[in-house]
């Protein structure tokens, strides 16, 4: 399937792995390339750019095909070494990067020299059209469906895609809700020109997290996901579990009044718990109501394969059948 992401990424699906934390490690990013989507390394997963240069050194070591690097910009009181981290993507020869969270600007310009091809994560039209304007060569539109963090304006995708698409230039892959060959030709269907997948992924074989965590994803539905942090306008769609009912008593506990130093002890440093010792209950953990729709835990190749058949079918059969002759 060739479509404007496939062309601009030289990749053989328009399917893309999402940078996630504690997810993204070089073992899912390499087998998802192998399986001919785009992998994506979590740069601050591996908390220094030396660490991030030997994971894509390692990441190398598994595949020969293209995948990138996700490099999320966070508000905080001590940034990470960004431009330490943007050195080791460059001297690393990364030809693809994926932006998120804050505005990249400042940093595209040492990019772009170096030829790396940008797709910044965005939850709406503004934002989107802002990450054009500042020149990223794609956008990742997540809709309020997506696990992790969908912005504050709770449009869903088959609101939010066509109206990128009215709006757009640039490629954009659709994320949030994505899961299978109906995604896939759904996204299409919608303007989009590939998809993203974030939580569909953790739920596969090569994915590096703990069993029980992928169990937790198949047998939860649509139904089981929670907001938190929405007093604080930073709001995040997670897997419900005792931790997140405690953040929520504490959001109702103060109301307005709340502040991230409230529940700071409730969420900070749960990914390595959660992902990898599989203690599932310590809190807020990103899950998409995408989980409704994972019923196995297939390879990475087992799984685009799949999609692209499942989509194949539904455009050449299905939807063709429709019309009449």
């Amino acid at each position: 399937m060739k479509t404007r992401i496939t062309d601009l990424f030289g990749i053989e699906h328009p399917i893309i792995q999402g940078g996630m934390h504690f997810v993204g490690l070089a073992e899912l990013a390499a087998a998802v390339a192998n399986a001919g989507g785009l992998g994506m390394i979590t740069a601050l997963t591996q908390g220094s750019p030396e660490r991030l240069k030997a994971e894509i050194a390692r990441c190398r070591e598994m595949t020969d095909k293209p995948f990138g690097v996700n490099l999320t910009f966070l508000p905080s009181v001590t940034p990470p070494d960004y431009p330490g981290y943007i050195q080791a993507i460059i001297d690393s020869g990364i030809k693809i990067v994926e932006t998120a969270g804050n505005n990249p600007q400042k940093y595209l310009p040492a990019l772009k020299d170096a030829g790396v091809k940008v797709i910044h994560k965005c939850t709406s039209v503004r934002h989107s059209l802002k990450a054009e304007a500042i020149g990223c060569d794609a956008v990742s539109v997540d809709g309020f469906e997506c696990g992790g963090h969908p912005g504050e304006d709770d449009v869903p995708n088959m609101i939010l895609l066509p109206r990128a698409a009215e709006e757009l230039k640039v490629p954009f892959v659709a994320s949030g809700g994505m899961a299978d060959g109906r995604s896939l030709v759904a996204a299409l269907a919608l303007g989009a020109d590939g998809m993203n997948m974030g939580t569909r992924f953790i739920a596969t074989q090569e994915a590096p997290v703990h069993e029980k965590v992928k169990r937790a994803i198949v047998g939860a539905s649509e139904l089981d996901t929670r907001l938190v942090m929405r007093p604080l306008r930073n709001t995040e769609r997670v897997l419900d579990n005792p931790g997140v009912e405690r953040v929520l008593e504490k959001e109702r506990e103060l109301g307005a009044a709340i502040q991230f130093s409230d529940i700071a002890p409730l969420v900070a440093g749960l990914y390595p718990r959660v992902m990898q010792n599989g203690e599932l209950d310590a809190g807020p953990w990103s899950c998409g109501m995408v989980a409704g729709l994972i019923h196995d835990v297939p390879t990475c190749k087992e799984l685009i394969d799949r999609i692209m058949r499942e989509a194949e079918q539904l455009i050449r059969q299905r939807l063709e059948g429709m019309l009449s002759a």
